[in-house]
């Protein structure tokens, strides 16, 4: 059966998709969504894919981690699709020569500051979580993090020697009113499509960013009336996450605080091999890739997990293009895959068929083709 594109914008046109595959397990990941999606194509989908170097590749390429002609790729593309970036042999670089940098880069430069996170269990992998079956059977959480503020890009930051002749560090926590506001607003309309339950993750009992965070959150939440709005300093949300963590339907925060969360959160959903994730713009143009790093131990070694790329594209699909019945479909084609029994290295567990990263991809295409 054909995937419909009636409710696209896209009908009938090109979707220009930058991809970025990064370093270490990256390149073998990505190759994997790639082949997924160009199952698709086979259905309908129009797509154009264009690579280009990226983080530690991008820099043994121009010196740069986002190289001027990727960044141009990537504002002229209508999608960008990402591995992972990182690894040991670039860890004496200066800061800013750094793989990390072009991730931090590319989001301030297409203006992608929603980072959205779904810590979904497949009923076929409760028994890989972290937590008893019973604790997670069910879970599905969203989790939406600000991307472009907070402490990773405030200024000032740096590091100086103090009068005591002792070395310091710097960093600056900061956001504006409207920073909070847009997110806040992202978060409530998730909120509205789901359970209508929204959890705001601060720490306000100590920190002034966190007060004004709170404080605007507060002020949105009067726009959206039909939606249960709690609060939780983070401290609390980490406990709570693994006690009991269905009690969560969309939970809204800043930066620092997502990145640990959802990292967290992903340990419940069997593997952060699982967990894939959104950054979008305004406009809905997004940047997508898994949430794990490069895991430059394992690369090359065709054992990598695929899927949480597999299910970015989907992602991809689902909030860029609006073709909510092809992400659907990749995501059907990932869970009759596991029902099958396939499973890479960090999802396998006795009497399972453990496969490769490539023989994951190729189960996922032959299900989509069904």
């Amino acid at each position: 059966m054909a995937v419909q594109l009636v409710n696209s914008p896209f009908t009938g046109s090109i979707m220009k998709i930058a991809v970025l595959a990064g370093d270490g397990i990256g390149p073998e990941i990505v190759a994997q969504a790639v082949k997924v999606l160009a199952a698709m194509k086979h259905d309908g989908l129009k797509l154009e894919l264009e690579p280009a170097p990226f983080g530690g590749a991008g820099y043994d390429a121009h010196g740069d981690p986002l190289p001027e002609p990727t960044l141009k790729l990537a504002r002229q593309a209508d999608a960008v699709l990402c591995g992972a970036v990182g690894g040991p042999k670039y860890d004496a670089l200066p800061r800013l020569q750094r793989p990390e940098q072009g991730i931090l880069r590319i989001r301030k430069e297409l203006g992608l500051f929603a980072n959205l996170r779904p810590a979904l269990l497949f009923e076929e992998l409760a028994g890989a979580s972290s937590l008893k079956p019973e604790l997670v059977a069910g879970l599905d959480i969203l989790i939406l993090r600000e991307l472009t503020g907070d402490i990773y890009f405030g200024e000032p930051r740096g590091r100086r020697t103090n009068s005591r002749g002792e070395r310091e560090g710097y960093d600056t926590m900061l956001y504006s009113e409207p920073e909070i506001r847009r997110i806040a607003e992202i978060g409530f309309q998730a909120a509205m499509k789901r359970n209508r339950k929204l959890c705001s993750v601060d720490k306000e009992n100590v920190l002034e960013t966190s007060r004004l965070w709170r404080e605007v959150v507060k002020d949105v939440a009067k726009n959206y009336p039909h939606v249960e709005l709690s609060h939780m300093y983070v401290d609390n949300a980490a406990m709570q996450l693994v006690r009991n963590p269905k009690q969560f339907d969309v939970i809204v925060t800043g930066n620092m605080f997502g990145d640990i969360l959802s990292d967290e959160a992903s340990m419940l959903t069997g593997s952060i091999g699982m967990l894939p994730s959104a950054s979008l713009d305004a406009g809905n143009k997004g940047l997508y890739e898994p949430a794990h790093g490069s895991a430059p131990d394992i690369a090359g070694k065709n054992i990598a997990n695929p899927l949480a790329t597999i299910l970015s594209a989907a992602m991809m699909l689902r909030y860029t293009f609006n073709l909510e019945e092809a992400a659907q479909r990749i995501e059907a084609a990932v869970k009759k895959v596991l029902a099958q029994g396939y499973r890479t290295a960090d999802i396998y567990a006795t009497e399972m068929r453990r496969v490769g990263t490539s023989e994951m991809g190729d189960a996922v295409v032959a299900a989509v083709r069904q």
